[in-house]
């Protein structure tokens, strides 16, 4: 309640204590969008190297098609995974207020919540890429397409993004622990996802499955990723339930 605060001319000034817990914050957010970009740009060489060694693809008038099909399908999990961390980022303040109070309780409650939240986002949109890709692929105008582009585009959805539910789990994983002040632990994750998984499956997989293997990179990643995700879950939840 505003009628609590009494605002006095330092408290507009910046201190050391204040700058140490906020700068952690802006800084994991600033390495998981870098690694985000390395990890796409990987995924993106990949598929012009690959693609260029491919039967179909590597002829001149369906060249283009693996790039512009992994834009429809990165738009696409673009527009899920916002969703999925709208959803986490409306809970940091919820979060910071109650353990600030002493209501880990209701901490806990709302991390559960958050988790099956981000579950059944995940769900629902493995069951549009799964069931309905042409249906996806029409809305980018793909109508008048050759049978390689819609081919390779429904691959493209139903593998690459076959394990949408890990992925949207651990988003919000990842931004419930920057809430909880675990900066350090959130960054770790984030990049051990988009950098040491992300990057290195795009680039090993490839070496034995041809470009298929850059489609198996996202969901290999981030089935490990929830692997490791589900440990540090566990301790949240172990953490939440002191008192």
């Amino acid at each position: 309640h505003m009628k609590a605060v009494r605002l006095q001319k330092s408290s507009f000034c910046l201190t050391g204590r204040l700058i140490k817990k906020f700068i952690p914050l802006g800084i994991c957010s600033f390495l998981s969008q870098i690694s985000l970009v390395a990890a796409m740009a990987a995924i993106q060489n990949m598929i012009l190297k690959y693609g260029a060694l491919d039967a179909i693809f590597s002829q001149a008038e369906y060249a283009q098609i693996p790039m512009a099909v992994l834009g429809i399908v990165m738009k696409f999990f673009q527009i899920v995974i916002s969703i999925a961390v709208g959803m986490a980022a409306g809970c940091i303040p919820i979060v910071g207020y109650n353990i600030g109070a002493g209501r880990k309780d209701r901490a806990k409650s709302l991390f559960t919540h958050l988790l099956i939240g981000e579950a059944v986002v995940g769900a629902m949109a493995l069951l549009i890429v799964e069931f309905l890709p042409l249906q996806l692929i029409s809305i980018f105008g793909a109508a008048n397409e050759s049978i390689y582009y819609t081919e390779f585009a429904v691959k493209s959805f139903r593998v690459y993004l076959c394990m949408t539910i890990f992925a949207c789990v651990n988003k919000g994983a990842f931004i419930y622990l920057q809430a909880m002040g675990k900066a350090f632990s959130s960054t770790m994750l984030s990049m051990v996802r988009e950098v040491v998984f992300g990057v290195g499956f795009a680039i090993l997989l490839p070496v034995f499955f041809g470009m298929d293997g850059v489609l198996y990179s996202m969901p290999v990643s981030d089935i490990l990723t929830f692997v490791i995700s589900t440990i540090v879950i566990m301790r949240t939840y172990k953490e939440l339930a002191t008192k």
